[in-house]
C-alpha cells in the first residue's frame, strides 16, 4: 500500500510533507513480534546505552545513571556523577559510549546544570570504572542559562568523522532560535575534548556561536546515523503538530519560528508561513503532534523486513513509529504498540538485532521486540 500512496503524491507534484496525512498509518493487528520486559522499576528512564560485552547503562531523568552487567540482574548506581537539576523537562539526559570505549572507557552524558540566570544543558565524558565515573570533564555548557524548565534538547551523536553532534532546544524563548549568537535552538558540533572543529560552518564569522552546526530548531531529541548513507537524520517537537523529521546539513537553517507547520498550544498563529528562502522543509511533519522522541535506524537481522526503516517513539501519542524510506523520500508510516499506551521516550537497535524501548513514567520499563516464535 505504501508505494501507492507515494506515487499519488508524486504524481500530484506536492513535496512529500504535503502527503503526510495521506500515507498509510497503520495499527498492525499482526505484528509478527514480542515484547518482553527487560528493566522494571525505573523512574522516569530517559536514555539506554550499549556497552561492548552486553553490559549497559540507563539514565532516569531524576539523576541516576544505573548500570546493568550481562551477569547480573541487579542494577547498580554510578557514583561520581557532576551535580544535576531536575527542573521541568530537564534532568540526567542522553548517554552514548565513545566509539573506541573497550580501550578507553569512555562515556558522554547530557544533563541540566544550574548557573548564572537558571538552568541549561551541559555535556561531559567520564571514564566508568566499575560502578563509578572519573575524569568528570565538562565539554560544553549550552549559553545562556534561563528560568525555563523546558526544551532542553537532548540528543548525542557521535558522528562518522569522530566529532561530537549535541541537540539543544530553544528553552521556549522561540524567537532565540535564530539568534546565532547563542546556543538555543541549535545543534552543536564539537571535538571529543570540548575544542571547536575547525570545519565548523560559522567557526569564523561574526556574530555566530563557533560550535554551531545548524540553527532554527524548536527541540532536538532524536537523531541517528543512516547505516548505510552515513546521513545523520534528527526530529524535533512542534508546538500544537508541525513535528518535524529533517536531515542534517551543516549550516542550515530549520526555520523554526519563521516558518512552521504548526500552531501555538492555544490555537494562536505563529507564524503565516510554512517555507521560507534560505530555510529548510522537513522530510516528513505531523500535524497533529506526536511528540516524538528517541530514534534509531534499524539495522539488525532479527527483523529483516525493518531494514534500514527509522523508529521513533511517540510521547503524546504513546506508539511507536515505523517510518519506510526510499532513498530520502517517506514512503509509508506504521503504527506499532498503540495497545500498550505508553509515552516511548528512547529506541535503540540493540548489538542482538532486537529493537529496545524506554517507556516515560514514574514505572517505566526497559522493553525488546523480539520475533515472534515460529507456530
Amino acid at each position: 500500500m505504501f508505494p501507492y500512496i507515494a506515487l499519488f503524491c508524486l504524481l500530484i507534484s506536492f513535496h512529500v510533507t504535503a502527503c503526510a496525512a495521506e500515507q498509510s498509518e497503520q495499527t498492525a493487528a499482526s505484528q509478527g513480534f514480542r515484547i518482553t520486559t527487560v528493566v522494571r522499576d525505573l523512574e522516569f528512564p530517559w536514555s539506554v546505552a550499549f556497552l561492548p560485552g552486553g553490559d549497559f547503562l540507563i539514565t532516569e531523568r531524576g539523576g541516576r545513571l544505573l548500570l546493568f552487567k550481562n551477569d547480573d540482574d541487579t542494577p547498580h548506581v554510578v557514583n561520581g556523577l557532576p551535580e544535576i537539576y531536575p527542573v521541568g523537562q530537564g534532568g540526567l539526559l542522553d548517554v552514548i559510549p565513545d566509539p573506541d570505549f573497550e580501550t578507553n572507557r569512555t562515556i558522554y552524558f547530557s544533563f541540566v546544570a544550574e548557573g548564572p540566570g537558571g538552568y541549561g544543558t551541559e555535556v561531559a565524558r567520564a571514564v566508568l570504572d566499575g560502578t563509578s565515573l572519573r575524569n568528570v570533564q565538562v565539554i560544553f555548557k549550552a549559553m545562556p542559562k534561563t528560568s525555563s524548565g523546558i526544551h532542553f534538547g537532548s540528543r548525542l551523536l557521535m558522528a562518522p568523522d569522530g566529532t561530537l553532534i549535541i541537540t539543544l532546544g530553544e528553552k521556549g524563548l522561540m524567537h532565540e532560535a535564530q539568534n546565532t549568537s547563542n546556543h538555543l535552538g541549535t545543534t552543536i558540533r564539537i571535538n571529543p575534548d570540548g575544542s571547536i572543529p575547525q570545519d565548523n560552518p560559522y567557526v569564523s564569522r561574526k556574530g555566530y556561536q563557533p560550535a554551531l552546526y545548524t540553527y532554527g530548531n524548536r527541540n532536538v531529541q532524536g537523531i541517528a546515523l543512516h547505516p548505510e548513507t552515513g546521513k545523520i537524520w534528527f526530529h524535533e517537537h512542534g508546538p500544537k503538530g508541525g513535528d518535524e523529521l529533517n536531515i542534517l546539513k551543516p549550516g542550515a537553517n530549520y526555520g523554526w519560528p519563521v516558518i512552521t507547520y504548526g500552531v501555538d498550544y492555544n490555537g494562536a498563529i505563529i507564524s503565516e508561513k510554512t517555507a521560507a528562502p534560505g530555510m529548510e522543509q522537513p522530510v516528513v511533519y505531523w500535524v497533529p503532534s506526536i511528540a516524538p522522541s528517541g530514534m534509531t535506524f534499524y539495522n539488525g537481522s532479527a527483523f529483516p523486513e525493518w531494514k534500514n526503516n527509522i523508529f521513533i517513539g511517540a510521547l503524546v501519542q504513546r506508539h511507536l513509529r515505523r517510518v519506510v524510506l526510499q532513498d530520502e523520500q517517506v514512503i509509508g508510516q506504521e503504527i506499532l504498540l498503540k495497545d500498550l499506551g505508553e509515552r516511548i521516550r528512547d529506541v535503540r537497535t540493540g548489538p542482538d538485532g532486537y529493537l529496545y524501548l524506554l517507556t516515560d513514567s514514574k514505572n517505566g520499563r526497559l522493553l525488546r521486540l523480539e520475533p515472534s516464535p515460529s507456530p
